[in-house]
């Protein structure tokens, strides 16, 4: 049992290994959106409400909400540089950092604006990209909600703050996607698991049948094996021991059950080998055993229990029929070797179909 559990457990530990493998690249594949809601006065007093399912949450961005006023860099759109980049520099009221990509990367863009105080970045992608997003990548700044949006969606807010309106923003979590949220995966796995769990019901079922089939069949034979070695010891001579028998007087005679010598007036069964035992200890060895534990006969062939339930094999073959195998290069022939039963006297001299035979049987004959 040590050796097989030795065996599995490396088996067990790359199981998992290649399972985390799997959940951490599933993981990587699989972004965030992030629905932007803006608001603002329109040159009408009016307020303009917007909502738009647009944007993408970085790697490390935490999946949280993010709202606040938005503020644009001083100068370079971009939002680089280790100085100053906004004209803010407290969180209260809250505002949102808008930068443009381009000129460093997404995690000095997005430390840049934290370091000024602020609730959340946006990021909008390059001129002439369309409202394309990415899954950008800030290791280094990974404690603050940061989003991507498309050129159109920023270049908007970006005139909108530009021209002097105050454009309240909102940013809330969501739907995932990847390969593994796509409706035709979704199909894919459904029915995969569908067969694969079909499967382990079938086996399991199959393998329970046959142990119960295996199980039923062996505690069957095994009753009948005891209702036969019953019937069997029934058949045993007894003996109540005297004296002067030599059982008694000799001490070499002692019970190979039990290990003791026999004493008067005890009560022993006589197998048919001759042996005796103790009655007590002998009959419950019998109907486990059924052989002598001296000699290993078998008290159920000797007494001919087994012929009751072997009747239906024998008549199942002629009477008096006797096979031999004769094999060589040639096929294999079985020749009888006597039919009491047919008068025809040519039935009774043998052709064999192996000329080493046929040498070996007139080499006799002469």
């Amino acid at each position: 049992m040590s050796v097989t559990m030795g065996k599995k457990t490396p088996n067990c530990l790359l199981l998992l290994l290649a399972l985390s493998e799997l959940a951490r690249c599933s993981a990587a594949m699989v972004f965030w959106t992030a629905v932007v809601e803006k608001s603002y006065l329109n040159s009408n007093n009016e307020t303009v409400d917007k909502y738009c399912e647009c944007g993408v949450y970085g790697r490390n961005s935490p999946l949280d909400k993010a709202s606040g006023i938005v503020m644009l860099p001083k100068g370079d759109p971009k939002g680089c540089g280790p100085g100053p980049v906004y004209s803010r520099n407290s969180s209260s009221p809250p505002w949102i950092a808008l930068v443009k990509r381009g000129n460093c990367t997404f995690s000095e863009k997005i430390l840049a604006a934290k370091r000024q105080g602020a609730a959340g970045v946006v990021v909008y992608n390059v001129d002439d990209s369309g409202n394309s997003t990415t899954h950008m990548s800030h290791s280094d700044a990974d404690d603050i909600v940061a989003i991507m949006v498309g050129n159109i969606q920023g270049v908007e807010i970006v005139r909108l703050v530009a021209n002097g309106t105050d454009v309240q923003l909102l940013i809330d979590v969501g739907s995932p996607h990847g390969p593994w949220m796509e409706s035709y995966w979704l199909y894919f796995l459904s029915i995969a698991f569908f067969i694969v769990t079909a499967a382990s019901i079938t086996y399991f079922v199959f393998i329970s049948a046959n142990r119960l089939y295996s199980l039923t069949r062996h505690k069957h034979a095994e009753r009948r094996l005891k209702s036969e070695a019953k019937r069997a010891i029934a058949k045993l001579q007894l003996r109540k021991l005297k004296k002067e028998d030599e059982e008694i007087t000799n001490d070499i005679y002692m019970c190979a059950v039990c290990i003791e010598s026999y004493k008067p007036s005890e009560v022993v069964t006589v197998l048919t080998c001759n042996h005796i035992f103790h009655k007590a200890c002998i009959e419950p060895w019998l109907l486990e055993r059924r052989t002598c534990p001296m000699c290993k006969c078998d008290i159920l062939k000797a007494l001919g229990v087994e012929d009751d339930t072997k009747e239906h094999v024998s008549a199942e073959l002629p009477p008096d029929v006797t096979v031999i195998t004769v094999t060589a290069t040639e096929p294999i022939y079985e020749v009888p070797l006597n039919d009491p039963a047919s008068p025809d006297p040519e039935r009774h001299h043998h052709r064999y179909d192996n000329r080493a035979f046929e040498g070996d049987s007139e080499a006799a004959r002469g």
